[in-house]
């Protein structure tokens, strides 16, 4: 199944897609991966869905990844006596450890991690930033604040600490159960870590994990942006999550540090998903509005690896036309005469290592000669991922014995992930990419192609080799 595409899709699961006929008709309609939510996805039914996905990636041929998203520190206020209350801007309001129900001058604050931290000017933004309170005083017991804008606050709604930095990491005691669970699936290929605020966040997940999954660092929080080169370095991908980014940060800097954030993961070569309503009014309409569609295009114009429908795919009215909508917006920008020049221009210098000279002559000479396709040999998933941060306009094909570096790399901009053996020798290997090149439609009898590999075989993070080699009649190389 051939994508005219590069830029891939990440679709959430969810109530309106968790049966296998609906995760084959989303795969069918573009989706390349998918995310299963842990914030409502219990463990039964995360294997559910793990199970069906497999089984529709066993009758498509395809590699498909699957992203378990962890929820992260939900910070919310306690309840009220009478379920909610009226302020006003300008009053006192307290938050405290009083764990009794909450009236219109206090309510009970049941983490003591954020009375410990939050220092007087601080922000702290309920319900989405629709009522925003300012801290006055603070003495580890309680916060007086006051009342900056908004009128209503009501049971457990959500705080928000755009100016402080917490005490404690990102996962809780429900992130580690979860963890746990996916991880003795065997079968998912990358965790994504919500609430991400300092590279020491990733540590100890990292230690859990042991490289049996990649790990995709959400930035949603002003926080990670202050260290996003440390963030970047220490994980495998990066997502930008706008919804809480959007929160935390004025809504006119978000646009602004999408850009920040996908040209800093294209420098370092690590994959970008950008999410959150991408094409929200898709959940209840069968068209989206044409600034979603700018939306869109603006992420696959700036070389975005991936772009992700959270409500749409997973509880919307119409989760098969949203994932085709996206696949055809993306489709179209990657046709745009204008494209290759954006792409080009943003293009980093290539890093002093063999798999990135590589990389970019491969790039070089592909372009030049317009052979068909580049195809590079990985068994550890690194030679395809710094071919794609070439972002070459060939397409590329990442051909892999292991089944888990394809299907990990299912998120990577421009490949096309093909499971196949190992090769015995250098004519094994030059004719059973010539075969595959053919078998896939990238290329026919006639056609050349370019291939990177590493010498000797199996030598993983070896890639030292280019091979230019000519489709025969027979499907091998003439060459």
């Amino acid at each position: 199944m051939r994508r005219n595409r590069k830029v891939k899709i990440l679709a959430t699961l969810g109530p309106a897609s968790s049966d296998e006929q609906m995760i084959q008709k989303l795969h069918e309609a573009g989706a390349d991966l998918f995310r299963i939510n842990m914030s409502h996805a219990s463990h039964d039914v995360m294997r559910t869905l793990i199970s069906r996905i497999r089984a529709v990636e066993a009758r498509c041929g395809r590699p498909i990844g699957i992203l378990a998203d962890l929820q992260g520190p939900k910070l919310r206020v306690g309840k009220f006596a009478n379920g909610s209350e009226e302020l006003k801007p300008g009053q006192t309001f307290t938050l405290d450890n009083k764990d009794v129900p909450g009236d219109n001058t206090r309510v009970f604050l049941p983490h003591p991690e954020i009375l410990e931290a939050v220092k007087p000017g601080h922000r702290l933004l309920i319900d989405d930033g629709k009522l925003h309170l300012r801290a006055e005083s603070a003495d580890g017991k309680s916060i007086v604040c006051t009342v900056v804008s908004g009128t209503k606050i009501s049971d457990r709604k959500g705080v928000s600490l755009p100016d402080t930095l917490l005490g404690v990491g990102a996962l809780t005691e429900k992130d580690r159960i979860d963890l746990d669970a996916v991880l003795a699936t065997g079968s998912v290929d990358w965790v994504a870590l919500s609430f991400i605020q300092r590279p020491e966040d990733l540590a100890e997940v990292r230690k859990v994990a042991r490289g049996r999954v990649g790990l995709m660092s959400k930035i949603e929080k002003p926080q990670a942006i202050e260290r996003i080169d440390e963030i970047i370095e220490l994980s495998d991908a990066l997502m930008v999550a706008r919804g809480d980014l959007g929160v935390e940060m004025p809504l006119e800097a978000v646009p602004g540090l999408q850009k920040q954030l996908i040209r800093a993961c294209r420098r370092a070569g690590k994959p970008v998903v950008v999410a959150t309503q991408m094409l929200e009014s898709m959940i209840s309409a069968p068209v989206p509005t044409r600034a979603e569609v700018s939306d869109v295009a603006t992420a696959v114009f700036e070389g975005a690896d991936a772009v992700m429908l959270s409500a749409e795919s997973a509880s919307g009215d119409y989760p098969v036309e949203a994932v085709s909508t996206m696949a055809s917006i993306a489709s179209k920008v990657e046709r745009d005469p204008h494209y290759p020049g954006i792409i080009y221009a943003q293009r980093s210098t290539p890093e002093a290592t063999g798999a990135d000279a590589i990389s970019l002559a491969a790039r070089q000479i592909a372009e030049t000669l317009k052979l068909s396709a580049i195809v590079c040999y990985t068994s550890s998933g690194t030679t395809g991922l710094r071919t794609a941060r070439e972002r070459p306009d060939t397409p590329v094909l990442a051909l892999s014995p292991v089944i888990e570096t394809a299907r990990r790399l299912s998120v990577v901009w421009g490949l096309h992930c093909v499971v196949t053996g190992d090769a015995e020798d250098l004519d094994d290997m030059v004719n059973r990419a010539c075969r595959i090149v053919v078998a896939e439609e990238f290329g026919k009898p006639g056609d050349r192609i370019i291939i990177s590999a590493g010498v000797p075989l199996r030598t993983p993070g070896a890639t030292n080799m280019l091979r230019i080699a000519y489709i025969a009649a027979d499907g091998v190389s003439g060459v």
